[in-house]
């Protein structure tokens, strides 16, 4: 990832970080991102938890406040969490594509796009995101 890139992540950080408490968007800035930039070394948490947000705000309609409340539920219990497979492409969205939009309701739409391609991009994983969650019983 170039500097630009975690650049335009950084300042999608804080202007998410602006937008209140009700929706609170920076969740899924950061699952996004955390979806994107995984690598093989990345902690399995991480992934599982990137893509849980993904899943639920983009196939689920949850807020980024709906989804932080599932991560804080399923983070408090120790769990053997998968590895899952990386897919090569991980989305034709980025960071620096939303952070072009204009603030406010334009952008946070965009926000809400990216995590739908980065979600896409892990389709492959869909099942295995499902079945975690079935097994907490979260959906």
């Amino acid at each position: 990832m170039t500097h630009s890139e975690f650049s335009a992540y950084d300042q999608l950080y804080v202007y998410s970080g602006t937008r209140g408490r009700e929706t609170f968007i920076l969740q899924l800035v950061v699952d996004a991102h955390g979806a994107q930039i995984a690598t093989v070394d990345t902690k399995p948490i991480a992934v599982v938890f990137a893509l849980i947000g993904l899943f639920l705000h983009v196939e689920k309609n949850f807020t980024g406040l709906q989804v932080q409340q599932v991560h804080m539920r399923l983070g408090r219990k120790k769990y053997p969490w998968p590895k899952i497979a990386l897919p090569a492409e991980r989305g034709s969205i980025t960071a620096e594509d939303v952070l072009k939009v204009p603030p406010g309701p334009e952008r946070d739409a965009s926000i809400s796009e990216w995590c739908r391609s980065v979600w896409d991009a892990f389709r492959a994983s869909r099942q295995q995101i499902m079945d975690l969650l079935q097994e907490h019983r979260i959906i």
